[in-house]
């Protein structure tokens, strides 16, 4: 589970990283990776619409999405904010490929935000 410190909880914020963050697209994300000014830990979000599936499987992506970004909490640094938005084809793939996906996906964009 990830602290309060690493989730993106405002809609000012969630806005703010989707307009002026970098774009990553994966096979079953997109992920928008924005800098910060400080230096605080890095922070993560999650958009997961309908169109994903019905309730359970939302809630099973999201779960797979953050126990990813809890692994890789140690490669993203500081003073980011990444929101990912998981696609239809999330639903059925494993937690394994999008765990390479997200820590594939995040050093692409840390190297270039």
């Amino acid at each position: 589970m990830l602290a309060r410190a690493n989730r993106v909880t405002r809609s000012a914020d969630f806005r703010a990283t989707l307009r002026r963050g970098r774009r990553v697209p994966t096979n079953n994300t997109v992920i928008h990776i924005a800098k910060r000014e400080n230096l605080e830990p890095t922070r993560f979000g999650f958009i997961v619409a309908k169109t994903v599936g019905g309730a359970v499987t939302r809630n099973l992506v999201r779960r797979r999405l953050r126990a990813s970004c809890f692994d890789v909490l140690d490669i993203a640094g500081t003073g980011m904010d990444v929101v990912i938005r998981a696609l239809p084809a999330s639903a059925s793939a494993s937690w394994a490929t999008l765990h390479s996906e997200i820590a594939e996906a995040i050093t692409m964009g840390m190297a270039s935000a």
